[in-house]
């Protein structure tokens, strides 16, 4: 038996892996995260499978039932949000299963990020605008940022900026970030990526706050940042040197 932790994607049923669905089908237990998952994702469970969910529930409380349902030989998945690399709490619960010498695996997802920039239809790596991506959170009742994980060093970089869990904090990061990146800089908010309820919202960083706000919105959402965001015709970048015609592509590279 083996316990796995499963991306669910962005929320939407039909954006999970092939993977997924099939260890869905064959849980006998499968604890989700009632916050930021569409319950069509669950139509995925066999009638076999016990499900919890695990909104109200702390560490200790889930890893429990990870751990007795492994003990009594029975088929568990773990669904996360997006993809279990990001803001799973991945490490602390498997370091819990380690201690209890349960077996673990880890099934990819979509990432809520991906989905959003989608969902706009924008490459977040640009030529000449930006190469780099940083995906990163703020502190406010939550865990201490690192030495150095400063949202306006990240800016500095040039680098398009995703900001997770951060929807109830747009005007401070906003403040934040204008001095760095400019007001009319572009920022967007897609609110349940894939699911019934989405919402896009399309500003700078001098407007994009009174549109969170006014939206009301308080979870599930993700705040894109930066040039790569412009509309296509805007942007000053370059095109790709991979397919470049310029690129000599019969010349062999070294070994």
């Amino acid at each position: 038996m083996t316990v796995h932790f499963v991306g669910a994607g962005p929320g939407a049923a039909d954006l999970l892996t092939v993977r997924a669905t099939r260890l869905l089908a064959k849980a006998d237990l499968v604890l989700y995260p009632g916050t930021y998952l569409d319950p069509e994702v669950l139509s995925h469970c066999g009638p076999q499978a016990t499900l919890v969910d695990t909104q109200d529930l702390d560490l200790d409380q889930i890893s429990a039932h990870l751990v007795d349902a492994f003990n009594a030989g029975h088929q568990v998945v773990r669904l996360t949000s997006g993809d279990p690399s990001l803001y799973s709490a991945l490490h602390e619960q498997t370091s819990r299963l380690d201690a209890a010498g349960v077996t673990w695996q880890v099934t990819p997802g979509v990432a809520a990020y991906a989905a959003a920039a989608a969902r706009v239809g924008s490459e977040l790596t640009v030529p000449l605008v930006a190469q780099s991506v940083v995906l990163t959170r703020t502190q406010a009742r939550s865990t201490p940022m690192g030495d150095g994980e400063s949202l306006t060093q990240f800016a500095a970089t040039g680098a398009t900026l995703v900001l997770h869990l951060a929807i109830t904090r747009t005007r401070t990061l906003m403040a934040e970030l204008e001095p760095v990146v400019g007001g009319d800089c572009p920022v967007v908010v897609v609110y349940r990526a894939s699911q019934p309820e989405e919402l896009v919202l399309r500003g700078t960083v001098d407007t994009i706050a009174d549109q969170v706000e006014g939206a009301g919105l308080r979870q599930a959402a993700v705040i894109l940042v930066g040039r790569t965001l412009a509309e296509a015709p805007a942007l000053a970048g370059g095109e790709s040197y991979l397919y470049s015609r310029e690129r000599d592509r019969l010349t062999k590279r070294p070994l």
